[in-house]
């Protein structure tokens, strides 16, 4: 198969496209401005932080068994671990509280487990927020979502949430926060015993 040329390729056609081809980067610069290519930018390295975050820990270096299993929850990195008494391993995105003030570390436990828990905010939720109601049943409103594991430490819990905006965020009064679905698969697979490490 061949191929007509209609009009010969000269040197001045030849410097037009050229032209155009090197102008092209610089128009496609004017079209987008710098705002967008910042954006595309602060996306790509908040991705890459959030790789680099939520990665796999070993359990050995912070508990010295899987005896009843173990949760580890790393609030820098905004990620709760859990590993079955055989070892199986799962990973899940987390709330943490909104400050240091308010966050706790080291050891504990799940002390109790509830489905479709009641929520009453602590004294110093009340002083900070008075317009909070005092009691709040379980439901679509609760700030508890659909499962809470009690925690030894009085007013503290792992919980669900329903506002899934709070997942992967300073966001909450103390409480570490999981998306309900993950809620229910922790509270499905731990049992009250279970070793709790805040880190």
């Amino acid at each position: 198969m061949s191929m007509t040329v209609k009009s010969p390729l000269n040197r001045r056609h030849f410097l037009m496209g050229a032209a155009a081809c090197i102008g092209a980067p610089a128009m496609a610069q004017d079209l987008n401005s710098a705002s967008t290519i910042e954006m595309e930018q602060d996306i790509s390295s908040k991705v890459r932080r959030n790789v680099s975050a939520f990665r796999s820990l070993d359990w050995q270096p912070y508990f010295s068994n899987l005896n009843n299993g173990a949760v580890l929850v790393d609030i820098d990195s905004r990620a709760l671990h859990f590993w079955t008494e055989g070892g199986e391993y799962f990973l899940f995105p987390s709330s943490v509280p909104m400050s240091e003030e308010l966050t706790r570390r080291g050891r504990t436990s799940v002390v109790r487990k509830v489905e479709g828990p009641e929520w009453r905010p602590t004294p110093s939720m009340l002083e900070r927020n008075p317009d909070w109601p005092s009691y709040v049943g379980p439901g679509p409103d609760n700030p508890l979502g659909t499962h809470a594991l009690y925690l030894s430490w009085t007013y503290y819990r792992i919980h669900g949430t329903h506002d899934t905006r709070k997942i992967g965020r300073r966001s909450s009064n103390g409480c570490i926060g999981l998306y309900n679905q993950h809620i229910a698969q922790l509270y499905g697979m731990t049992k009250v015993g279970t070793q709790v490490l805040l880190i």
